[in-house]
């Protein structure tokens, strides 16, 4: 299977949705104390080629289970669903929803520990002192 780049469309609905999932979590639309006590960050949105799938990805900000979050996200997905419709009236299909912890910001960290470290400082060293 060939994947291929999004398409205007996809980027544009999904950065939509994202919004529109930001907002919802931050008004604590959602009853559920897992995540009425937790500070979510909607990182990306990836829409699928037909707009009936929105995969929400999900970085949660402090010292807490991600996978556990993200558990509850999808438990409430058709309740997300269907409160989301009404700001996103615009669509013709309400897309489906699944969440999916978002772990680009773990990659990060350590990347800038691996380039921060002592041998890696060494080898950089030692390549500008060669030029």
């Amino acid at each position: 299977m060939k994947h291929s780049e999004p398409s205007q469309r996809q980027l544009r609905v999904g950065e939509e949705i994202r919004h529109a999932v930001a907002q919802m979590l931050q008004r604590h639309e959602i009853r559920d104390p897992l995540l009425e006590n937790s500070v979510l960050s909607v990182s990306e949105v990836r829409m699928s080629p037909d707009l009936k799938i929105a995969t929400c990805f999900i970085a949660p900000l402090g010292n807490v289970d991600g996978a556990a979050i993200v558990h509850a996200l999808n438990r409430h997905a058709r309740f997300i669903r269907g409160q989301l419709s009404r700001d996103l009236r615009q669509m013709k299909y309400m897309p489906e929803f699944r969440f999916r912890l978002d772990t680009s910001f773990d990659n990060f960290a350590k990347i800038d520990a691996l380039l921060r470290s002592p041998q890696v400082s060494r080898d950089l060293q030692q390549d500008d002192d060669e030029e």
